[in-house]
């Protein structure tokens, strides 16, 4: 190669170069302004942003007289308060409402009918739904104990209502009354509890709690609409647990339901949940008493061989896996421990005449404990 052409090639690369520091320095500049015209829009929606929450905390109309009755269901949760506040136009964003509530962390607000106004601003509204400062005083309360079938639930609503104890069990067990629930709570009443199987489609979702009515005698469907907004207010806290662990509302309330019969006052429910749990993994039958008696329809202190033979898909003796559905309602503490079992080895566990409950890794050592606190005892 000649020197002119070594010169030539030499200014074709400092060209290049040129061209490329040339081009670089332009894309400097873009990313520059592009990322000063990105902050000034943040820092512009960021401002507006922050004073719509501050504008939609404050008044609807701080200069208003009016005063409106709102009622508080009980179970409500906060997305339905917030709603229904912004209907009436006590507030004026029902978003900036949950959020503040959940960025403040309140909560506890109590059912009733409240006075209201258009004047008062979000944290005044909240410090009266949190101290029920109602109209009203219930009419009387409907108290639902943890462990109740379906059965003494309607027979508590009917005596409180003065109702036939028939009746409201038959309308709680009336195939169109519980389709339009199942449209009303999707996210609760799944087809699952209309499967052939199931022996009362509503049963263990009345949830166990006390229930304030605000007018005299309440029908049945107000009665059932206030426990299942309970329900739902209750398992929303669970969702993410039970995808996780891959359980149907069903599913999770029958296994509750399974740990609450079982359970006593000194009872570990989250080791109880891990017996069956391991059981079911294993392929071996839960063999839990409550749900034969469910089956029979029949409550005894004491259950004989011969009711284990009772022909019924919620026999746990002779079918594997869960039954068909819940055979009662469960408190937290269950439905908790159905969602994080203690993690164990246990396949067996005995309920003493003393309320002690005695966890088993093998067949011989639970029969050893039962031959020792009752066989023995008798």
């Amino acid at each position: 190669m000649t020197k002119e052409e070594k010169g030539t090639k030499k200014e074709v690369i400092r060209q290049k170069m040129l061209e490329q520091h040339h081009e670089a320095r332009i894309v400097r500049k873009i990313v520059l302004i592009i990322s000063i015209l990105l902050l000034l829009f943040i820092v512009l929606i960021g401002g507006g942003g922050y004073l719509y929450i501050q504008s939609a905390l404050k008044p609807v109309d701080s200069n208003s007289k009016k005063q409106k009755t709102v009622e508080i269901p009980l179970g409500s949760s906060v997305t339905g308060i917030g709603e229904k506040l912004e209907a009436n136009g006590i507030i004026k964003n029902a978003k900036v409402f949950k959020y503040y509530v959940k960025l403040k962390n309140e909560g506890g607000f109590m059912a009733g009918d409240y006075q209201l106004s258009p004047s008062m601003d979000v944290p005044e509204i909240v410090s009266r739904l949190k101290t029920g400062k109602v109209l009203a005083k219930a009419s009387f309360k409907i108290a639902v104990p943890e462990g109740k079938q379906l059965k003494e639930i309607a027979a508590i609503m009917a005596k409180a209502t003065n109702q036939n104890e028939d009746d409201v069990f038959n309308k709680l067990n009336n195939k169109e009354f519980i389709k339009t629930l199942m449209v009303k709570y999707p996210d609760v009443l799944t087809e699952e509890i209309l499967h052939s199987t199931v022996k009362y489609p509503l049963e263990g979702y009345l949830y166990p709690a006390t229930y304030p009515f605000y007018k005299p005698n309440p029908s049945v469907e107000e009665m059932v609409t206030a426990m299942l907004d309970k329900t739902r207010n209750v398992l929303v806290d669970y969702t993410e647990a039970s995808n996780e662990k891959k359980l149907s509302v069903h599913q999770l309330l029958t296994m509750a339901s399974l740990v609450e019969e079982e359970a006593t006052e000194k009872a570990d429910r989250k080791t109880i949940a891990s017996v069956f749990y391991n059981r079911i993994k294993k392929g071996m039958p839960l063999q839990t008493d409550p749900t034969v008696l469910y089956a029979q329809g029949k409550h005894k202190d004491k259950v004989l061989y011969e009711d284990l033979e009772v022909n019924s898909p919620y026999n746990t003796y002779k079918n594997t896996g869960l039954p068909p559905g819940p055979i009662s309602n469960a408190g937290k503490v269950s439905i908790e421990a159905a969602l994080d079992p203690a993690e164990t080895d246990y396949y067996y566990f005995l309920a003493t005449p003393e309320g002690v409950v005695i966890f088993t890794k093998t067949l011989d050592e639970h029969n050893q404990e039962k031959a020792k606190h009752i066989t023995n005892k008798k």
